[in-house]
């Protein structure tokens, strides 16, 4: 398969498929929690450094073979090859990043962009002009495929665990070896032979030589580095947690831990549903949801609210939080915040509700502050400067901290 390629170009195009896949799920895995804009500027991101990395790789690798003297690449051609590439990529992303995709839309999307990839890979073969004849192997061709569809699957699969450190960077190293395994495999399937005797090749439209294609693709190679040097920085979102998790003796002081629900008469436990502030002069409101709808891969299920810790805003949809886990809730934040019941639930951010029986901590973090909801998994939720009065009404700090 690689008989005759430069091995060095072999392995950097190996890397540059890995970078490019790196790249291209971390900032996937950072859609989530992020207002609609800038999920689709992260969208867009992804599906342009994913696209960026197969195209490059695909080049390079071209770039590694050993072609015969003379050898071109059309421009045209070439163009298409990366449009197609870009194209499928990002309708496969946005196809399993509305909602929780079923098992059926995650295969029909790999089908797709592994079908996109091998589209691109063959496109750009025909590309290349010079005083030959271009066939394939049958056989390689449809294996090639076939491997271009598995290393589809698996992305978006990484793609949809959202996962960060190891599982991302091990995802990202299958990927590009799937997608570089894919390209030298139709490689292996091409033979280039003299044209008939009598016959030469005439070049039509505009080309580029093989120096000028290394130039573009030693420009895409930097491309990938920054992003990928960029997809290493912390997502800020996360700041808040990290900040909080690590609490210094200096702000021991201002941490105030909230009794459980059965330390005394005094505490909200989830079946005791106190009184909404500020009822006066408001109109009435419907009765708050018992339950709240969550996706799963199977249908829609249905947790009791009192299961519930925080909502957090996703998109169109929203994440709920039952201690546990996360998981996929159809309604909007502003929706949820409407059919809860106030006198447990507080939206605590523009982006968070929180239930106030299941706060186990507060504290106050830059200009706003840090609750802490208890279950098997405790997590913190940030509160933003304009409710902190309101929180610690809530939890009955507001005349202690007078």
């Amino acid at each position: 398969m690689f008989e005759g390629h430069d091995p060095y170009l072999v392995a950097l195009s190996v890397v540059i498929a890995i970078l490019g896949g790196y790249t291209g799920f971390g900032l996937t895995a950072r859609i989530r929690g992020t207002p609609d804009a800038s999920h689709r500027l992260l969208l867009a991101g992804a599906a342009f450094f994913l696209a960026i990395g197969i195209w490059t790789m695909h080049f390079v690798g071209m770039l590694a073979a050993p072609l015969p003297p003379g050898t071109v690449y059309l421009v045209l051609p070439t163009i298409i090859s990366f449009l197609i590439c870009a194209l499928v990529v990002g309708i496969s992303l946005f196809f399993v990043s509305v909602g929780e995709p079923p098992v059926s839309r995650v295969v029909s999307s790999a089908v797709l962009l592994g079908v996109g990839i091998a589209s691109m890979h063959y496109v750009g073969m025909h590309g290349l002009s010079g005083d030959f004849a271009m066939t394939h192997d049958n056989a390689m061709v449809a294996l090639s495929v076939a491997i271009a569809i598995a290393a589809a699957y698996g992305g978006l699969r990484a793609f949809l665990a959202r996962q960060g450190g190891v599982q991302l960077a091990l995802s990202a190293v299958a990927f590009g070896v799937a997608v570089s395994g894919m390209h030298y495999t139709a490689m292996a399937g091409m033979h280039l032979v003299p044209p008939s005797e009598g016959m030469h090749h005439h070049i039509e439209g505009l080309a580029a030589s093989s120096q000028m294609l290394a130039l573009v693709v030693t420009l895409l190679c930097f491309v990938i580095a920054a992003g990928f040097l960029l997809s290493l920085v912390p997502d800020p979102r996360n700041k808040v947690g990290a900040t909080a998790a690590a609490a210094t003796p200096q702000a021991v002081s201002l941490v105030t831990e909230i009794p459980p629900a059965d330390a005394g008469a005094a505490s909200t436990s989830p079946r005791m549903r106190p009184t909404p502030l500020g009822g006066i002069g408001q109109p009435p409101r419907a009765a708050p949801a018992p339950r709240m709808p969550v996706e799963g891969a199977d249908g829609t299920h249905f947790i009791d609210s009192a299961d519930v810790r925080s909502v957090r805003a996703d998109a169109h949809y929203t994440k709920v939080h039952d201690g546990t886990r996360e998981r996929m809730c159809p309604w909007s934040i502003s929706e949820a915040e409407a059919q809860l019941d106030p006198g447990l639930f507080v939206r605590v951010h523009r982006s968070h509700i929180v239930a106030i029986p299941h706060v186990t901590l507060v504290r106050k973090e830059g200009d706003g502050a840090i609750v802490e909801l208890d279950g098997p998994s405790p997590h913190r939720v940030p509160v933003s400067r304009a409710k902190i009065a309101e929180v610690k009404a809530r939890l009955g700090l507001a005349r202690r901290n007078a």
